[in-house]
């Protein structure tokens, strides 16, 4: 973390094909060793596959379900007189995207299907119904934040 001046954040471009930044942000996140292009066929394979099912765009399919994991609050350890508290925090909206994306890319590749398009159709589609373990994952952050809210006033 540099002392003189803080980072900026570099912007993200659209993405080529639906010219949303939400999915380049997907596919920087589903990207192994470099390999864009393979990230970005994944998921359009992935939005084709909700097409067929759901009879809906993908991308509106995509939207809804990254809306639907993003989390309001988080706890967050605040170390007090030689106690470790779980100190609930509002999450800063970048975050909520980030570990939105974070969450629905590491519960699809959990998944039991056979390709990487098919885990993801069926995580964004589940997501999107307010269903699966990315859902799961939001609701028991939001359930750790509400049961920790009397520690709120260390919050500072």
């Amino acid at each position: 973390m540099p002392r003189r001046k803080s980072v900026a954040k570099r912007e993200v471009l659209p993405d080529p094909k639906f010219h949303e930044v939400a999915v380049t942000q997907f596919i920087n996140g589903l990207m192994q060793r470099g390999k864009k292009s393979l990230a970005e066929h994944v998921l359009y394979d992935a939005f084709a596959i909700i097409e067929k099912d759901t009879q809906q765009p993908g991308v509106d399919v995509f939207k809804k379900a990254l809306e639907n994991v993003r989390p309001i609050l988080e706890v967050k350890s605040r170390r007090v007189g030689g106690a470790t508290y779980q100190v609930p925090v509002e999450v800063r909206p970048a975050r909520r995207t980030a570990l939105a994306i974070r969450w629905l890319i590491g519960f699809a590749r959990d998944r039991k299907e056979h390709s990487m398009a098919e885990k993801l159709a069926g995580e964004l589609a589940a997501a999107a119904k307010k269903e699966g373990a990315a859902i799961k994952k939001r609701e028991d952050t939001h359930r750790m934040a509400e049961a920790n809210k009397a520690f709120a006033h260390f919050r500072w």
